[in-house]
């Protein structure tokens, strides 16, 4: 498959890995960039010796691109950016913030940028000030989340901005990306499919999670924290949404670490498993390689079977006009 996203990033297939902290790992990301998608590093609140390790990691484990996701609110970024400008990394996502500082500096080494927008007129702004692409993430998504629902915000910024746009949120199969690609995306970025795989580092009690939950087993916790996040119903997850309402600080409290309780360790109790409402689309753990592998499939058999009936349609009108 060859669109404007492949040739951007030099990629096969129009497949990027969400930034995910902790879950966005050197091996599942190279995983994803072996299976010929964009496999990206979720730097979180990574310093810059811990990002210089997994870059350093990332190309012994494949010689194709990969990107890295900064967390714009990362008390890093500026350390963040300097590093991946001196190892030359083909790709840059950004999350949570305004990117304009960075941009010029990394387009000098040809570094693609691709920041992860909640709007059209974000949208308008990154192109403007020279943004590669943009991702285009509604509230669908795991993770922290804006406020519009993935259908219409994909649709608003396709039609705002001239760059490619990459759909993101809530996507995890082919023929979710077949209606992404309908509005005009030419890419998806999945997160949550990526952790259901053999290749993520993370705990099998995260993985276990997301196979049996069904499309209306996830919340949203921090909202009135100013953050609001998307995660798997859990006692933990309820006992945020409780604190929120009767003790912020507390709720703030006990929600620091809680991401790395549960992407490492697995911890129910304490941990919040942040993943997108397609769990209820995803009911097995497979290898990378066979996600990407399935989801083209589907993609394709999807665009065909909207050709047939489009052609069926046609051959209707036809006929009726020429009575």
């Amino acid at each position: 498959m060859k669109n404007r996203v492949c040739e951007l990033l030099g990629i096969k297939y129009p497949i990027i890995m969400g930034g995910m902290s902790w879950a966005g790992t050197p091996k599942l990301a190279a995983a994803v960039s072996n299976a010929g998608g964009l496999g990206i590093i979720g730097s979180g609140a990574m310093k810059g010796e811990h990002l210089k390790k997994a870059i350093d990691e990332i190309r012994q484990l494949t010689d194709k691109p990969f990107g890295v996701n900064i967390i714009l609110v990362s008390p890093y970024a500026d350390e963040l950016v300097d590093l991946v400008i001196q190892e030359r990394v083909p790709v840059v996502t950004f999350g949570a913030g305004n990117p304009s500082k960075y941009i010029a500096k990394l387009k000098e080494i040809g570094t693609k940028v691709i920041p992860v927008v909640a709007s059209d007129n974000m949208a308008k702004m990154m192109e403007r000030i020279g943004a590669d692409a943009v991702i285009a993430e509604g509230m669908e998504s795991g993770g922290h989340i804006g406020e519009v629902t993935t259908l219409v915000l994909v649709n608003a910024v396709c039609r705002s901005v001239g760059i490619p746009v990459i759909a993101a949120g809530g996507i995890a199969d082919g023929k979710a990306m077949a209606a992404m690609f309908a509005l005009g995306a030419e890419g998806i970025q999945m997160g949550t499919r990526f952790i259901a795989t053999y290749e993520a580092d993370t705990h099998e009690n995260f993985k276990k999670l997301i196979v049996k939950s069904g499309i209306r087993d996830t919340v949203v916790t921090g909202a009135t924290l100013g953050h609001p996040a998307r995660v798997i119903e859990t006692r933990f997850a309820k006992k945020v949404r409780e604190l929120e309402v009767k003790n912020l600080q507390e709720a703030e409290e006990v929600l620091v670490g809680s991401l790395r309780k549960a992407v490492v360790d697995g911890n129910i109790d304490e941990g919040s498993f942040m993943a997108g409402q397609c769990v209820g689309l995803i009911n097995e753990i497979k290898h990378v390689d066979e996600v990407i592998q399935d989801i083209m499939k589907e993609f394709t058999q999807t665009l065909e079977k909207l050709n047939n009936v489009r052609m069926e349609i046609y051959n209707d009108l036809e006929l009726t006009y020429s009575k």
